[in-house]
């Protein structure tokens, strides 16, 4: 293989053309030679990486990272990244499909009458012909035009459905969006497909999510009928301080990511020391005469929602029998939520 070429296939954005390679020296055939033993894949049409390093994304975000940067690569229209395509280069928790699909928002001519919303999809790829401008704040991140965080929210919102709505306004809100800001975007989409939606995720939003994970356990609560429930609910007491991701009366809801309980995740301790120190921070929460339920991605996204709701609704019961619903004995030991970069 050509160095140049296998340098550019190291660094990022671990791609290269079919035209670069041809240009660079390479023939036709060993291009397709090298595609037909599985030395390259092919991400988008006629760009590759190599197999190894597309074996080497993990998460869904990689995945969608490395195919919008190939699709992005071949075309040609004026766009900035929008969607789920913003949101991967922002950084937002939000759910990804299984198979990337490039969001790209083309802008409407200024010769146009009128300034309509509308979109096409081919090949895994939707363009989006939207009017956008100062107010949507587009800017690059990362070297890639995007669409502002707002804008980015409120898409996704109006593209998928109300969980994954409230997840990309949780995450918003976290980063230090207002919800002034999101309402701001939606009166300029009035009459765009789905807007009603959105507004009922900006109303359900809670910046206190830190992670997909406590945005979906957060609507699965809320189906418990008693509330919304308090995000990051802190105790202090003989040295300790501890936040619960949920709080509704004196029951106390955790979500466990999987990714908490693999040896280095943070700060390198084995999964045996992180189950050991969860088991003591839960005893210590409890020992203020409070309940906790404990879910993981099964009980909040998929078909065992239903069963997770039916569990929940016995312990929250459990803990209201035995311990009341009133927090107003906890007040000494109760700290503030923590702070997000939200105002």
């Amino acid at each position: 293989m050509h160095p140049e070429i296998s340098a550019r296939l190291e660094q990022p954005p671990h791609l290269v053309a079919r035209q670069q390679a041809l240009a660079a020296g390479m023939s036709a055939r060993e291009v397709d030679r090298l595609v037909r033993v599985g030395v390259w894949v092919a991400v988008w049409r006629g760009v590759y990486a190599t197999a190894d390093h597309v074996a080497s994304l993990a998460t869904r975000s990689a995945r969608q990272r490395l195919h919008d940067d190939a699709v992005t690569a071949c075309t040609r229209l004026e766009h900035v990244r929008s969607h789920d395509s913003a949101a991967v280069v922002w950084g937002l928790a939000v759910p990804l499909p299984a198979e990337p699909v490039t969001h790209l928002t083309v802008p409407v001519p200024v010769t146009a009458r009128s300034r309509p919303q509308r979109c096409r999809s081919s090949r895994g790829v939707k363009h989006h012909l939207a009017p956008y401008g100062g107010a949507d704040l587009p800017t690059v991140v990362d070297g890639v035009p995007v669409l502002g965080l707002a804008r980015t929210a409120v898409d996704l919102g109006r593209e998928h459905d109300l969980p994954t709505g409230v997840a990309a306004v949780d995450a918003a809100l976290h980063a230090g969006v207002t919800r002034g800001e999101l309402t701001a975007v939606t009166e300029r989409m009035n009459c765009w497909p789905n807007i009603n939606r959105v507004r009922q995720a900006i109303d359900l939003g809670d910046g206190g999510a830190e992670s997909l994970g406590e945005s979906l356990a957060r609507l699965l609560v809320l189906r418990l009928g008693r509330g919304r429930p308090q995000t990051q609910f802190g105790l202090s007491r003989d040295g300790r301080t501890a936040f619960a991701d949920l709080r509704i009366g004196r029951h106390l809801f955790e979500f466990d990511g999987r990714m908490k309980y693999h040896r280095g995740f943070g700060d390198g301790r084995s999964a045996e020391q992180v189950v050991w120190d969860e088991k003591v921070r839960q005893d210590w929460f409890c020992s203020y005469q409070l309940g906790m339920s404990r879910l993981v991605w099964a009980d909040v996204i998929g078909p065992g929602t239903t069963a997770a709701l039916t569990r929940l609704e016995r312990e929250v019961a459990y803990t209201e029998a035995r311990f009341g619903s009133d927090i107003s004995d906890l007040a000494p030991y109760v700290v503030p939520r923590r702070r997000w970069a939200a105002a």
